[in-house]
């Protein structure tokens, strides 16, 4: 597998694999975002889901509880310790079938104590990522909606894939806004998830 430069993401985003493109790095005044030299760092939206235990719910993956969070849609949104929150990105992805994308967290926050985690997007994957953000500190922490959030890097496979994510009908795929965690239940005799 090798990396993938700007020029050959520059030129795959332009045909439809990020959008909206930032074709340079932003970075006056802002955490920085953009086209970098082996990667895209992408920017938090202003969509917020803040995990709170107003109603003592309990976190269980296979059966979600919304109790667990409340919305908030805002420019800035204020972690609270030891906590947790989810976003997604302001890009849209749609991943080549030959290529791996992976994510690191921007030093920025980092070096405050707030860890940013995405798995792997898988090829043929499209949507926005649901970013997790997690508050390492005993403080109040802030994300900043518009601004970098997270590094992309391309991963180009040494052979096309035999089977995709949209082959496999990913419970994922297409994802618009912030997405919960989801468990297939069911597959009717025609693939699709109930």
């Amino acid at each position: 597998m090798a990396i993938l430069p700007d020029s050959w993401i520059r030129e795959h985003a332009r045909q439809g694999m990020i959008d909206p493109f930032v074709e340079h790095q932003e970075k006056k005044g802002v955490i920085s975002y953009g086209l970098s030299s082996y990667g895209y760092d992408a920017r938090a939206s202003d969509e917020f889901k803040i995990f709170t235990n107003v109603d003592n719910a309990v976190v269980d993956p296979k059966n979600f509880s919304p109790t667990g969070f409340v919305d908030r849609q805002t420019n800035v949104c204020v972690i609270p310790p030891n906590s947790f929150v989810l976003a997604r990105t302001v890009e849209y992805f749609r991943i080549p079938r030959d290529v791996l994308v992976i994510c690191l967290g921007k030093s920025t926050y980092a070096r405050c104590g707030i860890i940013v985690n995405v798995t792997p997007l898988e090829p043929e994957w499209e949507g926005h990522v649901t970013l997790e953000f997690s508050n390492t500190t005993p403080l109040p922490a802030k994300i900043y909606a518009n601004e970098g959030a997270c590094q992309f890097l391309f991963l180009k496979g040494d052979g096309v894939c035999e089977v995709s994510y949209r082959d496999r009908l990913g419970k994922y795929m297409g994802q618009k806004g912030v997405t919960l965690p989801k468990i297939i239940n069911t597959i009717s005799e025609n693939r699709e998830v109930i």
